[in-house]
């Protein structure tokens, strides 16, 4: 498999290439690509031999914790059971933004990812370049931190060294500049107050 290395601008990432990763993800593709935080590999959620195979990629055995990315909140509703107002009220005033919420997810959830999972992590990062990647797809992505090697650093910022690792392994890596090396911030938004599951990037005591 030769892996494709596709430069975009946050700001304003080029249609014709976001058409081409779209139409990638719709045969099955793998993609590796910027979020707010850190790179993310992902797929469509609708294709099981690619999320199986990020499961390999990874090394994943188990309980799988594949988040979503989504568009904005009007995705959402389609994926988990109806929010509870206060929760729907404060992530609208935290997305998009460097957050993973843990929510109750909907019956539609455990057919997606073969496993019997309840919940499911929604982010809507505050990056052009997934969200459009999404946008034009019509659906979500899975999305899961790349980590690096490396003792020192928990994650790979270096969209380079992230090609040269993956390249024959997934069909395109995205580069958007460097990375942050610290990943979302996960909020358990499943019960009646939300609880801190991670402390990451984003800081949850603004928005509450």
């Amino acid at each position: 498999m030769e892996t494709a290395f596709i430069k975009l601008y946050e700001e304003n990432p080029d249609p014709q290439k976001i058409s081409t990763i779209v139409k990638t993800l719709e045969n099955g593709g793998v993609i590796i690509y910027p979020t707010d935080t850190v790179y993310g590999m992902g797929c469509s959620i609708f294709n099981t031999k690619a999320i199986d195979k990020i499961r390999r990629l990874k090394q994943m055995k188990g309980k799988t914790n594949f988040s979503f990315i989504c568009y904005d909140l009007s995705h959402i509703s389609e994926y988990t059971k109806s929010l509870p107002n206060p929760v729907f009220k404060l992530m609208k005033k935290a997305l998009p933004g460097p957050f993973t919420f843990i929510l109750n997810a909907s019956n539609k959830v455990p057919k997606l990812l073969n496993a019997s999972k309840k919940t499911v992590g929604i982010r809507v990062p505050n990056n052009n370049i997934p969200r459009e990647i999404v946008r034009m797809l019509g659906n979500p992505i899975i999305t899961t931190s790349i980590h690096d090697d490396d003792d020192i650093l928990e994650y790979s910022t270096d969209p380079e060294l992230i090609y040269e690792k993956y390249d024959g392994l997934v069909d395109i890596v995205i580069d958007g500049g460097y990375g942050e090396v610290v990943a979302s911030t996960v909020v358990d938004c499943t019960s009646d107050e939300p609880e801190l599951i991670r402390e990451g990037l984003g800081d949850l005591s603004e928005y509450l």
